[in-house]
C-alpha cells in the first residue's frame, strides 16, 4: 500500500499511513481532485494490518521468495481468498494460472508473433492504436509521464495476442485488463502469457463477437438473483433492465473501473486460482449490498446511477470486508 510503509520482504513498518497519502497511488493511479482521502487513510489504517498479517502468512508459502513453484491446493485457495502480498502477486498469478508453464513450453513464441504478420493485422493494428491512449489516461505510466512509459509494451503485448486469436484479436476492454496485468506483472512477454491464458483459458468465449460466455453469464446472475433476491429482480423487470446492460460492463472489464483498484485486485487473486465464478460472487454481493437502494428504484436510469455510483462506495473500498462477504 502506502510506499514508506512496504519493506522489500513483503512486511509492513507501520499501522499507519493518516495525512501520508500521496496524489499517486502504488500503482500509478493519479488520485483526483475529489478524492476522499479521509475515507481511504482510514480504511488503509486498518488494512496494512491485515495485510501484514498476510504476508507473513505468504513468506511461509513462498519460503521468503525463494520457492520457484506455487501449486494450487485447498491451504493456496483460501490464502488467495484473504489476498496476495504485492511482492508475491505476479508470480502467484502466473503459476496458479498456467501461464507460467505455456510460457516455458513456448520458447520464442511471443518474439515470434511481433515478428510476423498476419492476414488481419491492418485491422488488427488500427484497432489497438486507437484505443492505446484511451488505457489508463490518469496512470502515470500510460500518459506519458513516466520515463519508464508502458504503451509500447502494451501494444507490443496486444498485437501478439491479436495476432496468436485471430478469433477473438482485439475488441474493447482487452486493453484496460493486460495494461492493468502488466502493471502488476511488470514483464512484457510473461504479461502476453497471462493474458493469453485468462482470455484462452480461464474466461473463454467471453470476448469473441458473439460473447457467448459472457451472455450465459448474464443467464446465470439472472436465475442467481431471481433465486437469492426476488425482490430484486421484480425491480429489474419492472424497469425493463437486463442485467446484460447493467452489468455486463463488470465482468467483460473484471471490475477495472468498476471498483477501487485494491478491489480489483483481490478479485483477480480469486480468479486466477478459481475462475471465473468469483466475477458472479463479486457481482452477487453488489446486488446484496445494494438491495434496499435498489428496490427504491423506479426505472432504468435510476438502476443505472446507483450502481455507477458503487466505485465510491466504502462497502467496496474496504476490500477485505468485500471478500469475506463474497464467501
Amino acid at each position: 500500500m502506502a510506499n514508506k510503509e512496504v519493506q522489500k520482504n513483503g512486511k509492513f513498518a507501520g499501522s499507519s499511513t493518516l495525512g501520508k497519502l500521496s496524489k499517486i497511488d502504488p500503482h500509478g493511479f493519479e488520485r483526483s481532485d475529489n478524492f476522499d482521502y479521509v475515507s481511504y487513510e482510514i480504511f488503509e489504517s486498518e488494512y496494512l494490518g491485515v495485510l501484514a498479517h498476510r504476508a507473513k502468512r505468504w513468506n511461509q508459502i513462498i519460503k521468503d521468495g525463494d520457492k520457484k513453484t506455487i501449486h494450487s491446493n485447498g491451504k493456496v485457495k483460501r490464502f488467495c481468498r484473504k489476498g496476495i502480498p504485492d511482492c508475491y502477486r505476479a508470480k502467484t498469478w502466473m503459476n496458479l494460472s498456467g501461464a507460467t508453464k505455456r510460457m516455458e513450453n513456448s520458447l520464442d513464441v511471443y518474439e515470434k508473433l511481433l515478428e510476423t504478420g498476419c492476414s488481419n493485422d491492418v485491422e488488427l493494428i488500427e484497432a489497438i492504436k486507437t484505443d492505446l491512449n484511451r488505457t489508463f489516461p490518469e496512470n502515470i505510466y500510460f500518459n506519458g509521464k513516466m520515463t519508464d512509459d508502458k504503451r509500447q509494451s502494451l501494444y507490443n503485448i496486444l498485437l501478439a495476442y491479436g495476432r496468436r486469436s485471430p478469433a477473438i484479436g482485439y475488441c474493447q476492454g482487452i486493453n484496460f485488463v493486460a495494461a492493468l496485468i502488466l502493471l502488476v506483472v511488470k514483464d512484457e512477454e510473461k504479461s502476453f502469457w497471462l493474458l493469453s491464458t485468462l482470455l484462452d483459458h480461464i474466461l473463454p468465449q467471453y470476448y469473441t463477437k458473439s460473447m457467448l460466455s459472457l451472455r450465459v453469464e448474464m443467464e446465470v446472475l439472472k436465475e442467481l438473483v431471481s433465486s437469492k433476491y426476488p425482490l430484486c429482480q421484480e425491480v429489474m423487470e419492472r424497469a425493463q433492465a437486463p442485467w446484460m446492460i447493467v452489468a455486463s460492463k463488470w465482468i467483460i472489464c473484471l471490475f477495472i473501473d468498476v471498483f477501487p483498484i485494491e478491489t480489483v485486485l483481490r478479485i483477480w487473486d480469486c480468479m486466477f486460482v478459481e475462475g471465473s465464478k468469483i466475477l458472479l460472487r463479486a457481482t452477487l454481493c453488489v446486488i446484496k449490498q445494494n438491495e434496499t437502494k435498489l428496490l427504491l428504484c423506479k426505472d432504468m436510469p435510476e438502476i443505472v446511477k446507483l450502481f455507477e455510483s458503487i466505485k465510491t462506495d466504502t462497502t467496496v473500498l474496504e476490500c477485505h470486508h468485500f471478500m469475506q462477504k463474497c464467501f
